[in-house]
């Protein structure tokens, strides 16, 4: 006798699912937090180096752009007292992203601990220590963190909400995709109406679970201070902040488009008359037009905040990466709700199925495109494919999908044969056999009982056997058999291609891990202090005399700080009806190049984005003006990096 395979009743189907679900969840909440985005590549002074004098700063190389706050960067003695003044200095400069925090002078010697925590430009939490000695090396009483930033429970549930996030807008954008465009009488069946709202649910409860998290996955590490309101409000003015709450408004959008889809739409299934059914057409064109927008509105929010908003090619990048995700959860979306209906709605057309194949081939064609550009800006080459943890997981999600493509393709057979089946049972009901003519001439006789109460209930029942007897004939045709495993089968390596794709996207590109492998040392720029010069002055007039001290920050090539303070020769400070600095490159004979600065308070003026368009010896001239005819211009030479 043919060994058959198993039957799966429809709660065991679901149970599998979400159990597979959550054992992939759990498991890759733990590897989240193994790399992130953004790495060091240099330190000055290096990892483990004795000096024989202290240096005045500290400074840290990274891969890419990061967000650091005060006290990001600590420096801490042997005996774990502060070392350093707490303010973290951009130094940036072209490609080298380059920060730095000054020391305070008279160091003793010893073995010093710096250790440092950020936030990298995709989101992702990076954190390290290194040390290195004065003198010589002695023993310290620092304790190093034993996890790294975004791990521990915190790291933990944080993975988990981020991976049913994306679980969730699979099932809502898919099982609406599915039927708008393959079933729109899917809109009234309950188990389809279940699938699409508990998606709903899922990203919903998920994006708030985040929101909440986000200031201790980011900072503390600590689960009590997902309540805490002043790292919530700081939370809500970063980028990723924006984007969850953006999220959030969209799915309250989503929310009325899911009660119209269930609701006016599902009670137009079958239009009588042609002003009904134009009535319904033109209800569909808006459903599927305003569900496009909101589905590519909350995708953005992903590539508006994650990996696709840095690095190479952003502006190219965001909306590639918004066609991936919408093409994806069409496609895995999609095959969840046909694989619902083959089990719970005995009912489902054969040209649904049809229609389905031929979406999901369109929209694996667009995830096979948007996949290989993606690929190819994170992880730049044949070796990184090969040899970083990046292209190996990479590898891993394309043979997932292989596989996955390749079960469709028996779906597709299956959903072939369904349809030729199909075809022979309508024939076959048209022209009726003579004993099935017979069984119609000679009903059987029904008893209808007076009583309204036992007759409803026998309805009922006769209802039930009715639809049973309908689901044992369609269960026992081979290609609807045929076709449920096979779907099945693909929704189970979706589980595991999801599980891959949420890990892909916590992992340190390739090509941002060859290049802190290949040149990293070679990155690290030479650092440069603050210019801090005092230039005494005199308008002639009453109440003339003062000195204007300068400060530039960080005294570098491209963009800088300027602050300008006036003071009396008692110290204190001094207003003026006007200053003006500027700077004069003599030897390049560039300049003068004008700042004007704000008024902030009282002999204290300041200048944002001062422009040095190259280093060198300057001249820094400053204008004071104390009434309507005294006024003198100072200056003084500066060394700027």
């Amino acid at each position: 006798m043919p060994a058959t395979a198993p039957r799966f009743g429809a709660a065991a189907v679901i149970r599998l699912l979400l159990i597979t679900t959550a054992l992939l969840g759990t498991l890759l909440a733990g590897a989240a937090p193994a790399s992130a985005h953004a790495a060091l590549t240099g330190s000055d002074p290096k990892d483990g180096a004795v000096v024989a004098t202290a240096p005045r700063h500290i400074t840290l190389t990274f891969s890419e752009k990061i967000a650091l706050g005060d006290d990001s960067i600590r420096v801490l003695q042997p005996s774990g007292k502060r070392s350093d003044t707490g303010q973290v200095r951009d130094m940036s400069s072209g490609s080298v992203v380059q920060y730095g925090v000054r020391l305070h002078t008279g160091l003793p010697d010893g073995t010093y601990t710096v250790a440092w925590q950020a936030v990298s430009a995709d989101s992702h939490p990076i954190s390290g220590a290194f040390t290195f000695s004065i003198g010589a090396p002695s023993k310290t009483t620092v304790a190093l963190p034993e996890q790294p930033a975004g791990g521990g429970l915190v790291g933990a549930l944080y993975g988990i909400a981020r991976y049913t996030a994306y679980a969730g807008f699979i099932l809502l954008v898919g099982g609406a995709a599915f039927i708008l465009a393959c079933w729109q009488r899917g809109a009234a069946e309950r188990p389809l109406q279940r699938l699409v709202v508990q998606g709903w649910i899922t990203l919903t409860a998920s994006t708030l679970v985040m929101l909440l998290l986000r200031a201790p996955y980011t900072g503390s590490g600590k689960l009590a201070d997902a309540f805490d309101l002043s790292g919530l409000k700081a939370v809500l003015e970063t980028k990723t902040g924006a984007s969850l709450v953006s999220r959030l408004l969209l799915l309250g959008a989503a929310a009325l488009f899911v009660a119209v889809l269930f609701g006016a739409y599902a009670k137009k299934d079958t239009p009588l008359d042609e002003k009904a059914a134009s009535e319904k057409k033109d209800l569909t064109f808006g459903l599927a037009l305003g569900g496009a927008v909101l589905a590519a509105g909350i995708a953005a929010t992903w590539a508006l905040s994650e990996h696709a908003s840095t690095g190479l090619q952003p502006g190219i990048a965001m909306p590639v990466d918004v066609l991936h995700l919408l093409a994806a959860a069409t496609w895995l979306g999609g095959l969840a709700a046909l694989l619902i209906a083959l089990y719970r709605v005995p009912g489902i057309e054969r040209t649904a199925v049809r229609k389905f194949s031929r979406v999901a081939f369109a929209s694996v064609a667009v995830v096979a495109a948007t996949g290989t550009y993606q690929s190819w800006r994170q992880v730049g080459s044949w070796s990184a494919l090969t040899g970083t943890a990046y292209g190996q997981l990479l590898l891993v999600k394309i043979g997932l999908v292989a596989v996955l493509v390749g079960i469709a393709w028996f779906s597709r057979r299956w959903t072939g044969r369904l349809a030729e089946n199909t075809a022979r049972e309508e024939q076959e009901a048209a022209e009726p056999d003579e004993e099935t003519q017979a069984t119609a001439e000679e009903p059987e006789p029904v008893t209808v009982p007076e009583d309204p109460a036992r007759a409803a209930q026998l309805a009922r029942q006769r209802a039930a056997v009715a639809t049973a007897r309908v689901k044992r004939v369609r269960d026992a045709d081979p290609q609807r058999l045929g076709l449920r495993r096979s779907v099945l089968a693909e929704a189970a390596v979706a589980v595991v291609l999801l599980a891959v794709t949420t890990v892909l996207t916590s992992t340190e590109p390739g090509r941002t891990e060859m290049k802190e492998a290949g040149n990293g040392e070679t990155a690290t720029a030479a650092p440069t202090d603050p210019v801090d010069i005092r230039i005494p002055f005199d308008t002639g007039g009453e109440d003339g005399k003062g000195t204007a001290r300068v400060e530039l920050d960080p005294a570098r090539s491209g963009s800088n700080t300027l602050h300008l303070w006036l003071e009396r020769p008692n110290g204190r400070a001094m207003d003026a009806p006007e200053v003006k600095v500027a700077f004069t490159n003599n030897a390049k004979e560039i300049g003068p190049l004008p700042a004007t600065p704000d008024r902030i308070a009282t002999g204290h003026w300041s200048a944002n984005g001062v422009q040095i368009p190259m280093p060198g010896t300057w001249e820094v001239e400053v204008t004071v003006r104390t009434s309507d005819i005294d006024q003198v211009t100072v200056k003084k030479n500066v060394k700027i990096g």
